[in-house]
């Protein structure tokens, strides 16, 4: 899959570039074992906040995270796979979206602690659309941290 730091540099880059798009802060980058396929190697997963401007929606912005992968190279074959990189929207302010194609917050969200370790060292204090604070819901996954591993 390429070197993941790398890869996750770049989708930095390319969604810092996007039009109305801003990259405000990133998170470090995890090292996490495989969740639901667990024959293949660990993985990276990193968070960041973007700010957007009014003319950017969520499905905007997921569309260009869509072609953000494709131009660096993801092929979907496999659910829960080996993948180059995976671009999601967790939270979109305090939106809430249940469209076909688009659900926020993410749906897996809070059951992932490789998802809430990263984002609670960006945004300690955030609130959920729910009124449900991060701290809280972490509070309450099993999951052990040790340098930039996260076990699940």
């Amino acid at each position: 899959m390429g070197d993941t730091d790398t890869n996750l540099a770049n989708a930095i880059t390319a969604i810092d570039s996007l039009d109305g798009v801003s990259v405000s802060k990133s998170s470090s980058i995890f090292r996490t074992e495989p969740q639901e396929k667990k024959d293949q190697s660990w993985f990276a997963n990193q968070v960041v906040s973007v700010t957007c401007s009014e003319y950017v929606t969520a499905h905007d912005l997921l569309n260009n995270l869509l072609e953000i992968e494709n131009t660096l190279g993801r092929v979907r074959e496999e659910r829960f796979g080996p993948r180059v990189i995976d671009l999601d929207v967790l939270l979109f302010g305090n939106e809430v979206i249940e469209s076909e194609d688009l659900i926020v917050p993410h749906p897996r969200m809070t059951e992932r602690a490789f998802v809430l370790v990263p984002l609670h060292e960006i945004a300690p204090q955030l609130q959920f659309p729910d009124g449900r604070g991060l701290t809280e819901v972490l509070g309450k996954l099993e999951y052990k941290v040790d340098a930039d591993q996260i076990w699940q």
